[in-house]
């Protein structure tokens, strides 16, 4: 694949640019249909008049629906999509960009999808669709899956859809509240993933943080021990990776914790635990769910999804302890950790 990629960049190196500029295009109305063109324009950061033109152009081809409603992919553009995927992945580079990151972060597999999620929404949704698409071709039915809370989690559940592999899966969340959005919370996360994938799901009514008086009581409540034994024994872990500080704002951390994790030098949190940039844990929040101990201690299948160019230093952070078998980030996040790794 690399080398027909390479002989078609030197035949005709215009032709390329044009095919991945319109693939990029078709993946953004796929996602976020039905759009307008300036809207359009906006997530994809050409002008309105370029998009115009290719629009018409994808358009007359039956790839597009243009309506007053908005853009949509016509069946054919999703057979065109769905064809193309590993080739366009290929010609953008991102596969040398996996196989450097996974190097670099040691890990068994990552899975890198363009952009940079920090400026475009429609990115966080393509991580999520890499996510999913990998459960589908991974996973058995009548699995048990836990999932974290946090914005990047929503949007995997957002793409959450019904298939043969992830029929009749127990959806759970891994972990208490966040005490942020509920919409956020790893409870309606794991409710909205279960509702998409046409699967069944259990919740965990305990607040987070807990005190250490609160914890003793509540770890022995039946209802509590039933949830946190389907928890730790899941089949699959699906968890977000986020900056320490930020983290600890949303959960309204007092200001004597926030000033150890400045302190400390903070840099990530995953799990209720905070890690310096050499991946040591500085802080650990008391919560009832998953543990760093659990995940080490199983054979479960442990997916990161992380990306924008802000989450580099958190990503390789967490990556540093270890934890994790898989990671799904995007091109700018990839590119920060590497261009960082080389500038020492």
């Amino acid at each position: 694949m690399r080398e027909l990629i390479d002989s078609l960049k030197k035949l005709s190196p215009d032709l390329l640019e044009i095919m991945q500029q319109r693939y990029i295009l078709m993946e953004n109305v796929e996602l976020l249909q039905p759009i307008g063109r300036r809207a359009l324009a906006a997530n994809t950061n050409l002008t309105e008049r370029h998009v115009r033109g290719e629009i018409d152009t994808l358009a007359g081809q039956g790839l597009i629906d243009a309506s007053p409603k908005g853009m949509q992919l016509t069946k054919e553009g999703k057979l065109v999509i769905e064809q193309l995927a590993s080739f366009m992945h290929d010609l953008m580079g991102l596969n040398v960009l996996e196989s450097r990151l996974k190097e670099r972060l040691q890990l068994n597999s990552v899975i890198i999808v363009p952009g940079n999620s920090d400026e475009h929404e429609w990115v966080k949704e393509e991580m999520g669709k890499a996510c999913v698409t990998f459960l589908e071709e991974h996973m058995l039915s009548e699995k048990t899956i836990a999932v974290t809370g946090g914005t990047t989690m929503t949007a995997v559940a957002e793409m959450m859809r019904p298939s043969e592999n992830t029929a009749e899966c127990l959806f759970v969340p891994a972990r208490g509240g966040l005490g942020e959005q509920e919409e956020n919370q790893a409870n309606k996360i794991a409710a909205r993933m279960a509702r998409q994938a046409k699967g069944s799901y259990r919740q965990l009514y305990v607040p987070d943080p807990l005190s250490e008086s609160s914890y003793q009581t509540m770890i022995h409540e039946p209802a509590v021990m039933d949830v946190l034994q389907l928890i730790q024994h899941a089949s699959v872990v699906l968890h977000g990776i986020g900056d320490a500080l930020t983290m600890a704002e949303r959960r309204k951390t007092s200001p004597e914790v926030i000033g150890k994790l400045k302190q400390e030098k903070a840099v990530s949190e995953a799990f209720g635990y905070y890690f310096d940039a050499a991946g040591e844990v500085v802080h650990k929040v008391r919560t009832i769910g998953l543990h760093l101990e659990d995940l080490t201690a199983s054979r479960q299948s442990v997916v990161a999804v992380a990306g924008g160019a802000s989450k580099a230093q958190a990503i390789q952070s967490f990556f540093k302890q270890g934890g994790s078998d898989l990671l799904i980030t995007d091109e700018a996040a990839a590119e920060a950790i590497l261009r960082e790794d080389s500038s020492l």
